[in-house]
Order: structure tokens, then sequence, then C-alpha cells
């Protein structure tokens, strides 16, 4: 185990390189809240998720839903290291013509299971998804991360409060609690806390205070939820936004939706050797 959570650790940081090469490529993106969830991206797309690059449409995959879609590089990296598209293509990022769009698109992509960048909307698409897989009894499940600026959306407790009655134990979702939003820090703009309370209220199985940097950490907590039956379950993972570029952490005014320069993206490459 202790091998495999090395090779993910060298994952993540080839997946945190090619965020900052493809958005500082195309001068456009969103490189923090890109950066906060690389190693829960990585640790579901290469050791957690039942799914096949040579056959995106299998019946039986495990569904993967990136609610905060404008952190699309993300996914897009990680697809590209799973071999869904050649990583080559990653260059062409936000440019007229592309499949890598600005926000993440299920009809331009194989390996999208939703479209999203309108915030909220993504854990109701998960629930019709872990719905499906119990009306047609199928033994596949869904994750889904969300974001915690999103989580002042209406939308996300809608879809809280379904997938609780539900009961939708084939269900996790996963909170990128890096506790910043493009304007500044989430409890100055609008407060979401007590957050672990609100979520048990919804009838949730929480797994609190996972720290989101920690491969064996997330390991731990995506297991225990994939045992956990009778609800679903919530992971609030603490993160650092534009966790592992130093100039970047815990900067959102200037790197939740901003691209580095070029000698920024030279000295983000030489801290993510």
């Amino acid at each position: 185990m202790e091998k495999k959570i090395k090779e993910l650790e060298e994952k993540a940081k080839v997946i945190r390189r090619h965020i900052v090469e493809m958005i500082g490529r195309c001068g456009s993106g969103h490189p923090g809240g890109s950066l906060s969830a690389a190693d829960i991206i990585t640790v579901l797309y290469f050791h957690i998720l039942k799914h096949d690059p040579g056959n995106p449409k299998w019946e039986n995959r495990d569904r993967f839903v990136l609610s905060k879609g404008h952190a699309a590089p993300v996914l897009y990296a990680a697809l590209a290291e799973a071999g869904y598209f050649p990583k080559s293509y990653l260059k062409t990022l936000r440019q007229i013509g592309s499949s890598l769009q600005g926000h993440v698109d299920m009809l331009s992509l194989p390996g999208i299971e939703m479209s999203t960048g309108s915030l909220g909307q993504g854990l109701s698409a998960a629930n019709g998804m872990a719905l499906a897989a119990r009306l047609d009894k199928r033994s596949y499940r869904v994750y889904a991360i969300i974001g915690d600026g999103e989580s002042q959306e209406g939308q996300i407790w809608e879809a809280a409060m379904t997938a609780g009655h539900y009961k939708l134990d084939n269900l996790t979702v996963i909170l990128d609690h890096n506790k910043y939003q493009i304007d500044g820090h989430v409890e100055e703009i609008k407060g979401i806390q007590p957050i672990a309370d609100k979520w048990r209220a919804f009838r949730f199985n929480v797994i609190d205070g996972v720290n989101g940097h920690d491969i064996k950490a997330i390991i731990k907590a995506l297991d225990d939820a994939q045992r956990h039956k009778g609800k679903p379950t919530m992971i609030i993972a603490e993160t650092v936004k534009g966790k592992g570029v130093s100039f970047m952490e815990n900067r959102p005014t200037e790197f939740h939706g901003k691209a580095p320069t070029k000698e920024e993206v030279i000295k983000a490459l030489e801290e993510l050797i």
C-alpha cells in the first residue's frame, strides 16, 4: 500500500504540473480550485473509480461529477493521464474548436458525465445517477465534488435533502473545503458553518476533518464511505486553495480565476518537481 500511496503522490504532482502548464499557456482559467482538488481527483481516478478509458460508456462504470465545473483543468489532466485522450491535447485548453472548454461539457469529451459550471447543479445530477443505479439494480457508485463557495447555493441543499430522503448510500459527496471563493474568504462573504452539522441534519453520514492533501487519509475516507449503508456520505476535505504552488496558496483574488504569467509558470513548475 505504501508503494501505491507514493505512486499516487507522484501522479498528483503530474496533475498539478498539467494544470499550471495548460492554464499558463492559454492565459485563462481557474488554477486555485483546480490545485486544491488535485489529490482528491488523483485518488478517485487512479485508485477508487471503476472506469475504462477504452470504453467510456461502460454501463457498470462508477460516475463522477465535478459540480464545481470551473475547476475543469484538474479533471482534464486526470482524464488525459488515465488515457481518455492524448496528453498533448491538454495544450488546447480554452482554444476555439477545442473540447477542453472553460467548464466541462459532457457532449464534447469522453469521460465527462455531466456538463457543469452553473454552480449548485452537479449534486442534483449525481442524485439522478445514484437513483438510476438503484432502479436498474446496478452496483456502480456515484461521486461528486462540490465547492465551499458553491455551498452557498440553494440547490445544493435541495439536492442534499433529496439524497438524504432516498437514502442514497451509493452516493459520496466530497466538499473541497479550501475556504475561499473568488472574492475572498467564504466565512466573510456568506458563512457556511457549521457545515458538518448541516449535512448531518440532511441525513448524511459525515466524515469530517479529512486532510484533502493526504493520499492515505483520502483513501481511508472513501473506503469508509463505500462501507457505510443506509445514508449518503459527505466527506469534508480540508484543503488549501492553490495547493502545491507557494505563491498561489490562499490567494483567491489573484489566482481563483487568473492565469499565471510565463515567469510564474516556470517558478511553479520548479516547485512541482
